[in-house]
């Protein structure tokens, strides 16, 4: 592709003929200087950690043929300078590689919780309809039914282009967070499909204010194609006044709510044992049932139904697929300990997502909870003692222990868990930073009929050692299994 075509996309035609350029041959763009090649264009983006004008002579020596920055420089090769250099890359990253979101049903899914969960519910039930999927999210990147780990919930808008055009698939199912939003790591891409399932207090360190997380999760629609069409969980507060603010502004949107005016309804929840409902959708009613537990997963249940008729594939397909999922990977991941307890992988790193699980737990019957997690280092403080309150609400006791500290002092963690402990503890809790040792102290103890939760991570590797040679609160669990049966002589 030569660079006056690209800038042409950027520019427009009449602003790039006042320019005066060398029209190279262009055979890559890239925003890590590290990655360019001769011939490569160099985005020059100014990160929050470092900033990518520091290197443009390292791209250059490299062989970049032209420089994009938001800087007034002279560059060794043609530069060009723009306003904000990721609106720049998400732009030509999606002319570079033709367009690709044009070749793809695809369906953006936001909210605080329940991406993952509806994510990976759309594709079970694509999938069980014959059509083909890839997956863009949090727990793994899934393109042409090979599995890539991920860099990010959402990746930045080269990587995404990039896997948009490897991909075969009818559709792509995209997690999409608000920090990828308020990045333009989404600009230059169309949405068939955007789905809302929820907001509650979280990344407040970085949004600062509630209002501001919700408008950066607003303008995931401003992405929809000309038939886009919003999907909306009218249940939450902020669904109902997204669904208001996307009607004013002539958009298509399909509710899931309490008023006639919904097209889907949930009535008749029955939480102890398998979880059952009634769906309520065109004036027909459906009988559903879930192999996964709690209200909440009814509510991502009914959004990735209404999602998937509205694409056209039928109730009774839906259904058989729901029936039959199973789960995703650190999202309410069940260990059966050997004298009868639960052990139970989450990712819930809020007190909505908190309380979900704890409160699934009561209606499945659980005689005692037990409640294992942190909180993450340089995030949002804010929320901290909301958790708490979830957990002393819904837990009989809890253990506070060490999630990723992303560089904040061991001490200091310890000794803000023991001072919040202190506060707002209720007597119930207790600090152990070594997160293997809180398992294992929890496991040590489990009697028939508890569960117990492990959540913050989900999947996640641990990015730090602890005392069991473990990876993972998963392998943890696992590894503490093996050693009952080892020590009980069985195979």
């Amino acid at each position: 592709m030569r660079l006056s075509q690209l800038l042409q996309h950027l520019y427009g035609r009449a602003h790039l003929s006042d320019m005066n350029f060398c029209d190279a041959e262009v055979f890559g763009i890239e925003m890590d200087s590290r990655q360019v090649r001769p011939g490569d264009i160099f985005i020059a983006i100014s990160g929050y950690a470092s900033d990518g004008h520091s290197f443009i002579d390292d791209a250059v020596n490299r062989g970049a043929v032209a420089v994009i920055g938001e800087k007034e420089l002279q560059t060794a090769v043609p530069y060009f300078q723009v306003i904000d250099s990721r609106k720049a890359l998400g732009k030509l990253s999606s002319f570079f590689y033709g367009m690709p979101a044009h070749k793809h049903k695809i369906i953006g899914i936001t909210g605080t919780n329940g991406k993952t969960t509806v994510a990976y519910m759309l594709r079970h039930i694509l999938e069980t309809a014959g059509r083909t999927c890839s997956m863009l999210g949090t727990v793994s990147y899934i393109i042409n039914n090979e599995k890539y780990k991920p860099t990010n919930t959402t990746p930045d808008s080269l990587q995404l282009q990039r896997l948009l055009s490897l991909s075969n698939d009818e559709f792509v199912v995209l997690e999409i967070s608000s920090h990828a939003l308020s990045q333009h790591r989404v600009e230059g891409l169309e949405i068939d499909y955007g789905v809302f399932t929820n907001l509650g207090h979280d990344h407040l360190d970085y949004h600062h204010s509630m209002n501001d997380y919700f408008l950066s999760k607003c303008s995931m629609f401003s992405h929809l194609k000309e038939s886009g069409k919003a999907v909306i969980n009218r249940l939450n507060e902020w669904g109902d006044k997204l669904a208001g603010l996307l009607k004013t502004d002539d958009i298509p949107v399909i509710t899931l709510g309490n008023s006639h005016n919904d097209y889907l309804r949930i009535e008749n929840i029955r939480l102890n044992g398998r979880t059952r409902f009634t769906l309520d959708y065109q004036g027909r009613k459906y009988e559903v049932s879930l192999q996964y537990p709690g209200l909440h997963n009814v509510h991502n249940a009914a959004i990735a139904f209404l999602a998937a008729s509205d694409i056209g594939i039928d109730p009774e397909t839906s259904f058989a697929a729901l029936e039959s999922f199973k789960g995703v990977p650190g999202r309410f991941e069940v260990i059966e300990h050997p004298e009868g307890a639960k052990f139970i992988i989450d990712y819930a790193h809020t007190d909505d997502a908190i309380e979900y699980c704890l409160q699934a737990a009561r209606q499945q019957g659980a005689t005692k909870i037990t409640h294992i997690y942190g909180f993450r280092g340089a995030r949002d403080r804010t929320k901290r003692e909301s958790m708490i309150a979830a957990s002393v609400k819904l837990s009989d006791r809890f253990i506070m222990t060490f999630d990723d500290l992303n560089g904040e002092e061991e001490h200091k963690m310890e000794q803000e868990l023991i001072h919040l402990n202190m506060l707002y503890g209720n007597g119930k809790g207790e600090v152990l930073p070594d997160r293997t040792l809180a398992i294992q102290k929890a496991w040590s103890t489990a009697k028939k009929g508890e569960w117990v939760f492990i959540t913050g991570k989900g999947p996640e590797e641990y990015e730090r050692p602890f005392t069991l040679p473990v990876k993972s609160d998963k392998d943890a669990c696992e590894y503490l299994l093996d050693g009952f049966k080892e020590k009980a002589g069985i195979c």
